[in-house]
């Protein structure tokens, strides 16, 4: 939509029966993109991110902090979703974060990955990956022998979490290279 599209820029592949249902795409800047969307009576917000990893703290605050107020804009009554890389593994514990994490995830938590609880448990938003209790095939996100991990998420706010249903890992779909298509039921 009048950007120019780039190789290392976010996306957001939308299925050809609710094409009809976008009524806003915003490209924010490379790593974020908000599509916007009328679902039955509802507008849905899904933020397409791709979080920065192993950059200098102020680039990654810079980020969090676009984001944060973002999300921030986005009126009460419309839902919102976050969905993407974002570079931080919130790991299977929820100690501190039981209103944002429901316990369910992988791996050991990152600095990173408390910045993401941070982040969500400030806007009180519900990692939905953390919610259902998987087997490790439809937990890990990323795969790079020997290293396996959660960092891709799906996020939304804590009044719809009851609209989720299940979020689940595609094991043998690699839609971009040591990543794993991750899918949410709502």
């Amino acid at each position: 939509m009048g950007v120019e599209e780039r190789s290392d820029s976010v996306r957001t592949f939308v299925a050809e029966k609710w094409v009809d249902s976008v009524v806003n795409v915003e490209r924010h800047s490379k790593r974020v993109l908000i599509l916007k969307m009328v679902l039955d009576s509802d507008l849905l917000n899904v933020l397409t991110v791709y979080a920065h990893s192993g950059k200098q703290e102020e680039v990654k605050e810079s980020f969090w902090n676009e984001l944060f107020h973002l999300v921030s804009c986005i009126p009460q009554n419309e839902m919102v979703m976050l969905a993407g890389d974002m570079n931080g593994c919130v790991g299977s514990s929820n100690v501190g974060y039981d209103g944002t994490h429901g316990g369910f995830g992988y791996g050991d938590r990152n600095a990173d990955g408390s910045r993401i609880l941070e982040f969500a448990d400030g806007l009180k938003l519900v990692i939905c990956k953390t919610l259902f209790m998987k087997q490790e095939s439809q937990l890990v996100t990323y795969a790079a022998d020997p290293v396996k991990s959660t960092v891709d998420y799906i996020i939304v706010r804590e009044e719809d979490k009851a609209k989720v249903h299940n979020v689940k890992v595609i094991p043998n779909e690699d839609y971009v290279p040591k990543h794993k298509l991750l899918v949410v039921d709502m």
